[in-house]
């Protein structure tokens, strides 16, 4: 296998002049950012995204062969452009089983890891990558492509052929192999046509890919690549921890316009969190936030972000940057006064604020906990702490766990939001695994509970990196302000940290 970029592991800031565009230093531009078309963004030769470089992608698919038995091919269909009215679409999102597996950021493509043999060298695995070809009219109006040329190149694929050619070539592998690895994206059907993939007429749609398996042992790739997507590698950790660090001094600015120039709807602070966290340098949002004024935060996800921010309210947001494919995930609460948290607020939050500290501490492999023992642990933790409160005394574990908080302590975090479901919350959290920790606690109007209590909305929610032992566990969100005093200084005085709204053209990660 060769790889014919240089790869090297950190990123450098480059000093540019933005004045005159530089030459293109390759005879065609890609469909994607690289180097060599776009330095700002990635600095450094050798990136295939921010922060992960080609031999890093060739070597997750290394590590997957080698779970798998000989005669073996995993077939990985990436997305389309899905259209949202007309020929408005939506913004294009990646499969992240692709992603992870390639760093393949183009629609219409389909990658295939072959394994021939028992690969204890690079040819007994062969990666096929089937992509749209350049095409000077399309890309006219849609953009340029990376083509079959850059798929060789920058992507180290062995073999690339056209996706119009799928049918004849992926029966070819299908033949000569007995085990097929694949997901179908189509709910509810056996197996659906890649032809259901793809929009842009490359396919016949004369052959289904059940057809195509029939008499073959077909199993699910999910399964098998989510233990390798759930433990993150050292430069995911550093992406992921950019994007936290970005995400995070995002949120302290929001909160810091309460003392500045307060905003006065939903709408308009969860548009300036978007603003901020491509400002500081993420790529974009990683979700629909939740914006939520006083008791709109009952609702757990809630993203109508329509109302008004009450001066006598709390402000709980949920929102987080996205920054090379890797997700930040954040939750905070505020209080929209200069004055700072009323003395119920400040109760509920102070409750919350323990249980995610306490349950951070967890987070290790020497402890031996589970996800959910982490889970059982905030419920115990959050009925300790609202029984010392007011009118809570005779609270019971299962009001907390059926009424107060009703969701669970948190995920697995990474290229999806809700990163590799399918690895069970009961197993033992491992070293590398990136999972949030997100106690809260939400009173209903309801005459059961304390009335000066009730309406009030929390949750603090933090992305957490599993150590092995209880002195190397890693918060990537520890920037973003949380403690009582800090989060009151804040909303008082602001913030004026020089620097801090700049720009981020180039991001060091």
């Amino acid at each position: 296998m060769r790889l014919r970029s240089v790869c090297r592991l950190n990123w450098a800031r480059l000093s540019h002049s933005y004045a005159t565009r530089p030459p293109l230093a390759i005879p065609y531009k890609t469909g994607q950012p690289m180097h060599e078309t776009r330095p700002h963004y990635l600095p450094e030769p050798g990136f295939l995204t921010p922060g992960i470089t080609a031999l890093e992608y060739y070597d997750r698919r290394m590590r997957l062969a080698k779970d798998l038995p000989i005669r073996s091919a995993v077939i990985v269909a990436g997305n389309n452009v899905v259209h949202s009215s007309g020929s408005v679409f939506y913004h294009f999102q990646q499969d992240t089983d692709l992603y992870y597996l390639t760093g393949w950021l183009e629609p219409d493509s389909v990658a295939v890891i072959e394994k021939v043999a028992d690969n204890k060298n690079d040819d007994d695995v062969v990666f096929h990558m089937l992509v749209p070809p350049k095409n000077p009219a399309t890309e006219l109006w849609e953009g340029a492509r990376t083509g079959l040329e850059g798929a060789y190149d920058y992507f180290n694929a062995d073999e690339v052929v056209e996706i119009n050619r799928i049918d004849a070539y992926l029966k070819g592998i299908v033949k000569r192999n007995d085990h097929i690895y694949f997901d179908s994206k189509s709910k509810g059907a056996k197996l659906s046509k890649f032809g259901n993939f793809f929009s842009l007429g490359y396919h016949r749609q004369s052959d289904s890919i059940d057809e195509m398996l029939r008499g073959k042992s077909v199993k699910s790739l999910k399964l098998v690549l989510a233990q390798h997507r759930a433990i993150k590698s050292p430069a995911e950790i550093k992406v992921m921890h950019k994007a936290g660090q970005i995400s995070s001094r995002a949120f302290n600015t929001a909160m810091a316009q309460v003392s500045l120039e307060p905003f006065v709807t939903e709408k308009l602070l969860a548009k300036y969190l978007e603003y901020a966290f491509v400002r500081g340098g993420c790529d974009r949002e990683a979700y629909i936030p939740v914006v939520a004024s006083g008791p709109n935060a009952l609702t757990i996800h809630y993203t109508r972000n329509d109302d008004i921010l009450y001066k006598d309210e709390t402000v709980f947001v949920d929102a987080g940057g996205k920054l090379g494919g890797y997700c930040a995930d954040i939750s905070r609460t505020w209080p929209n006064s200069p004055n700072g948290f009323s003395d119920p607020q400040r109760d509920i939050y102070t409750a919350v604020l323990n249980t995610n500290r306490i349950c951070i501490d967890q987070c290790n492999e020497n402890y031996g906990m589970s996800l959910h023992d982490v889970h059982e642990l905030s419920v115990t933790t959050l009925l300790l702490e609202l029984r010392s409160l007011p009118g809570f005394s005779n609270l019971s574990r299962s009001d907390v766990s059926r009424e107060l908080f009703p969701h669970y302590i948190g995920h697995h975090l990474g290229l999806d939001l809700h990163d590799t479901p399918s690895v069970s919350r009961f197993g033992r959290l491992r070293k590398g695994n990136v999972v949030t920790i997100e106690p809260g606690i939400y009173v209903p109007y309801n005459d059961k509970w304390p009335k000066h209590y009730q309406g009030i909305g929390v949750r603090v929610e933090d992305d957490i990196v599993v150590g092995s032992t209880p002195s190397d566990i890693l918060n990537l969100t520890s920037l973003c302000a949380k403690e009582v005093a800090d989060v009151e200084l804040l909303v008082r005085l602001g913030a004026t940290t020089p620097g801090l709204y700049d720009e981020a053209v180039q991001i060091s990660i």
